[in-house]
């Protein structure tokens, strides 16, 4: 299972979120850059970017922020927020980022959704955010009467290989991840899936990897030395031999 540590710009600064509320954004590092090369010496391979401007405002606020990062570190990308049209998909990928997450696109503009995965296969993956079981679109603004496992399937069902699955109650909480609805999500769907919100602590990791998921996104417990991100790489990598 890959550990992938989290940046989230609002505003051109690096932000943590509590349950996705943007009133409750605060700092938590002084430079993207700077923040991405600790992770890289960390021994991390992946890493998880999100434009919450983007998010919010359906536009490429922060791109320029987020190809700095793909530039001064070697760490494998996935980049979220206000990817929305074929234009912004293009963007990214030709700028060297390796994998682009669509969101609030897979609840309104499937086609959109279908025409990317087409073009791009494993490069793109959907973000399915739930508040109560219920998908939460537009910077969790808005909720959508459609519950996750119904909208995981469809996009399977288009060929979507990768799904970010975030409990919007768990999100920035450390109070761990909603393991019953991630265990219900893998066993519905044939898709990779990566699980964001509430890791707190290496038992968190340990739960995650018994799950038999692709990945688990962290972002607060790095930052705020509850999961040390080089523990958690190894403790997930020592699950897997195990399982082997």
């Amino acid at each position: 299972m890959f550990i992938l540590p989290a940046i989230d710009i609002k505003d051109g600064t690096c932000v943590r979120l509590y349950k996705g509320d943007y009133a409750t954004a605060h700092k938590v590092a002084e430079s993207a850059v700077d923040t991405a090369k600790s992770f890289e010496a960390a021994g991390a391979e992946w890493m998880h970017m999100v434009d919450l401007d983007g998010a919010k405002d359906g536009l490429r606020v922060n791109a320029d922020l987020i190809l700095s990062v793909r530039k001064n570190c070697d760490l494998r990308m996935e980049v979220g927020g206000g990817i929305r049209d074929m234009a912004s998909v293009d963007f990214y990928l030709s700028n060297g980022i390796d994998r682009v997450i669509l969101g609030s696109a897979a609840i309104r503009d499937p086609d959109f959704v279908k025409e990317a995965v087409a073009k791009y296969a494993d490069k793109i993956a959907v973000s399915i955010d739930a508040r109560d079981g219920m998908v939460s679109a537009d910077g969790w603004t808005d909720t959508y009467e459609v519950d996750f496992i119904t909208l995981a399937k469809e996009m399977a069902s288009i060929g979507v290989q990768y799904l970010i699955f975030t409990d919007i109650s768990k999100d920035g909480m450390l109070s761990g991840p909603n393991l019953t609805m991630l265990d219900e999500l893998s066993a519905s769907v044939p898709c990779h899936i990566i699980a964001s919100g509430g890791v707190s602590n290496l038992k968190d990791i340990i739960d995650l990897s018994n799950l038999h998921l692709y990945g688990a996104i962290s972002g607060k417990a790095i930052y705020t030395g509850s999961l040390d991100l080089k523990q958690a790489i190894a403790v997930a990598k020592a699950a897997e031999q195990k399982q082997d």
